[in-house]
């Protein structure tokens, strides 16, 4: 099953221009860098809805906690660990 997991953007890694960056995103203390091309309001200390590597939607802190908290009892953050980071 594909899920979008929510994550603390950490930092801005690189910016292109307003549009088109990447950022540190961690995951309960796992880090990915993540696309930020769709959410271009995202700023250090949001939370995001991340889908294969980018940030699909600026989501509210108290909501991504109890969403990746579900996800983690439902096992479904497993292979968070696994999946290489988008830098290789």
């Amino acid at each position: 099953m594909c899920l979008a997991i929510p994550g603390k953007l950490l930092e801005i890694t690189s910016a292109l221009d307003e549009t088109f960056r990447m950022g540190k995103v961690s995951f309960g203390g796992v880090k990915k860098d993540v696309s930020l091309a769709l959410v271009p309001e995202a700023k250090v200390d949001d939370y995001v809805m991340v889908h294969v590597g980018a940030a699909i939607s600026v989501v509210d802190e108290e909501e991504a906690k109890k969403t990746f908290e579900v996800l983690s009892q439902l096992g479904e953050l497993e292979d968070l660990n696994q999946q290489p980071d988008a830098t290789g």
